[in-house]
Protein backbone atom coordinates (compact mmCIF):
# COMPACT_ATOMS: atom_id res chain seq x y z
CA UNK A 1 0.00 0.00 0.00
CA UNK A 2 0.86 3.38 -0.85
CA UNK A 3 -0.16 6.11 1.71
CA UNK A 4 2.56 9.07 0.86
CA UNK A 5 4.50 10.02 -2.04
CA UNK A 6 7.34 12.43 -2.20
CA UNK A 7 8.15 14.04 -5.27
CA UNK A 8 11.43 16.02 -5.82
CA UNK A 9 11.24 18.61 -8.16
CA UNK A 10 14.08 20.98 -9.25
CA UNK A 11 11.42 23.28 -11.92
CA UNK A 12 13.32 21.89 -14.90
CA UNK A 13 11.53 20.88 -17.83
CA UNK A 14 12.85 17.41 -17.87
CA UNK A 15 11.16 16.33 -14.02
CA UNK A 16 7.48 17.28 -15.69
CA UNK A 17 7.19 13.39 -16.61
CA UNK A 18 8.37 12.31 -13.05
CA UNK A 19 5.64 14.90 -11.36
CA UNK A 20 2.87 13.31 -13.61
CA UNK A 21 3.49 10.07 -12.87
CA UNK A 22 3.91 10.73 -8.88
CA UNK A 23 0.63 12.25 -8.94
CA UNK A 24 -1.06 9.30 -11.10
CA UNK A 25 0.34 6.81 -8.18
CA UNK A 26 -0.78 9.01 -5.56
CA UNK A 27 -4.40 9.39 -7.24
CA UNK A 28 -4.37 5.18 -7.97
CA UNK A 29 -3.67 4.82 -4.08
CA UNK A 30 -5.58 7.61 -2.41
CA UNK A 31 -2.19 8.58 -1.18
CA UNK A 32 -0.81 12.23 0.71
CA UNK A 33 1.67 13.76 -1.89
CA UNK A 34 4.76 15.88 -0.70
CA UNK A 35 6.59 18.27 -2.93
CA UNK A 36 10.47 19.17 -2.17
CA UNK A 37 12.62 21.31 -3.90
CA UNK A 38 16.25 21.44 -2.50
CA UNK A 39 18.65 25.14 -3.15
CA UNK A 40 21.73 23.31 -3.57
CA UNK A 41 24.01 25.15 -0.90
CA UNK A 42 27.02 23.68 -2.85
CA UNK A 43 26.31 25.69 -5.89
CA UNK A 44 25.49 28.44 -3.35
CA UNK A 45 28.91 28.23 -1.93
CA UNK A 46 30.92 27.44 -4.82
CA UNK A 47 29.28 31.07 -6.25
CA UNK A 48 31.23 34.39 -5.59
CA UNK A 49 30.53 36.18 -1.92
CA UNK A 50 29.04 39.09 -3.06
CA UNK A 51 26.52 37.21 -5.13
CA UNK A 52 25.77 34.21 -2.27
CA UNK A 53 22.53 35.95 -0.43
CA UNK A 54 21.01 37.43 -3.64
CA UNK A 55 21.50 33.71 -5.42
CA UNK A 56 19.83 32.17 -2.65
CA UNK A 57 17.31 34.35 -2.86
CA UNK A 58 16.90 33.61 -6.72
CA UNK A 59 17.04 29.68 -6.06
CA UNK A 60 14.10 30.30 -2.86
CA UNK A 61 11.95 31.86 -5.47
CA UNK A 62 12.30 28.93 -7.98
CA UNK A 63 11.66 26.67 -6.13
CA UNK A 64 8.60 28.11 -5.11
CA UNK A 65 7.83 28.37 -8.68
CA UNK A 66 8.09 24.83 -9.29
CA UNK A 67 6.35 23.74 -6.37
CA UNK A 68 3.45 26.29 -7.82
CA UNK A 69 3.56 24.23 -10.34
CA UNK A 70 3.25 20.90 -8.92
CA UNK A 71 0.51 21.82 -7.01
CA UNK A 72 -1.31 22.97 -10.26
CA UNK A 73 -0.72 19.27 -12.11
CA UNK A 74 -2.65 17.67 -8.77
CA UNK A 75 -6.13 16.60 -7.60
CA UNK A 76 -5.33 16.97 -4.15
CA UNK A 77 -3.57 18.51 -1.82
CA UNK A 78 0.02 18.93 -1.92
CA UNK A 79 2.52 19.42 0.91
CA UNK A 80 5.43 21.93 -0.33
CA UNK A 81 8.08 22.26 0.88
CA UNK A 82 11.74 23.92 0.19
CA UNK A 83 14.73 23.06 2.12
CA UNK A 84 18.57 23.64 1.67
CA UNK A 85 21.53 21.27 1.79
CA UNK A 86 22.85 18.44 -0.36
CA UNK A 87 20.22 17.56 -2.92
CA UNK A 88 20.13 13.92 -2.27
CA UNK A 89 20.88 13.83 1.13
CA UNK A 90 18.44 16.52 1.50
CA UNK A 91 15.66 13.82 -0.43
CA UNK A 92 16.21 11.52 1.60
CA UNK A 93 16.04 12.77 4.87
CA UNK A 94 12.65 14.51 3.55
CA UNK A 95 11.23 11.15 2.67
CA UNK A 96 11.91 9.69 6.15
CA UNK A 97 10.92 12.71 7.95
CA UNK A 98 7.49 11.97 6.02
CA UNK A 99 7.44 8.07 6.28
CA UNK A 100 7.26 8.17 2.47
CA UNK A 101 6.03 5.36 0.49
CA UNK A 102 7.79 6.43 -2.51
CA UNK A 103 10.31 9.04 -3.87
CA UNK A 104 9.74 10.19 -7.52
CA UNK A 105 12.06 11.89 -9.31
CA UNK A 106 13.14 12.62 -12.74
CA UNK A 107 16.54 11.06 -14.23
CA UNK A 108 17.90 14.40 -15.18
CA UNK A 109 17.41 18.05 -14.25
CA UNK A 110 19.01 21.66 -14.20
CA UNK A 111 22.55 20.49 -14.48
CA UNK A 112 22.35 17.48 -16.13
CA UNK A 113 20.15 17.80 -19.16
CA UNK A 114 22.73 15.91 -21.32
CA UNK A 115 23.97 13.79 -18.47
CA UNK A 116 23.41 10.34 -18.12
CA UNK A 117 22.14 9.17 -15.03
CA UNK A 118 25.39 7.97 -13.54
CA UNK A 119 26.78 10.56 -11.11
CA UNK A 120 23.61 12.56 -10.99
CA UNK A 121 21.03 13.49 -8.04
CA UNK A 122 18.91 10.93 -9.17
CA UNK A 123 21.52 7.98 -9.06
CA UNK A 124 22.40 9.05 -5.67
CA UNK A 125 19.06 9.20 -3.73
CA UNK A 126 18.57 5.52 -5.32
CA UNK A 127 21.76 4.51 -3.19
CA UNK A 128 21.03 6.61 0.02
CA UNK A 129 17.52 6.98 0.18
CA UNK A 130 15.73 4.34 2.58
CA UNK A 131 13.17 4.77 0.71
CA UNK A 132 11.75 3.12 -2.84
CA UNK A 133 13.01 5.72 -5.40
CA UNK A 134 11.21 5.68 -8.55
CA UNK A 135 13.65 7.42 -11.51
CA UNK A 136 11.27 8.53 -14.43
CA UNK A 137 12.66 9.00 -17.34
CA UNK A 138 11.81 12.20 -19.71
CA UNK A 139 10.46 10.63 -23.05
CA UNK A 140 12.03 12.39 -26.21
CA UNK A 141 8.72 13.84 -28.11
CA UNK A 142 8.40 11.38 -30.73
CA UNK A 143 8.08 8.61 -27.55
CA UNK A 144 5.64 10.90 -25.66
Amino acid sequence: MIDTVVVATDGSESVTRAVTVALDLARRFDAAVHALYVVDTGEIESSPESLRDELRDALHEQGEEALESVRDHADREVVTAVREGDPAATISEYAREQDADVVATGTRGRHGENRFLIGSVAERVVRICPTPVLTVRQLDEEAA
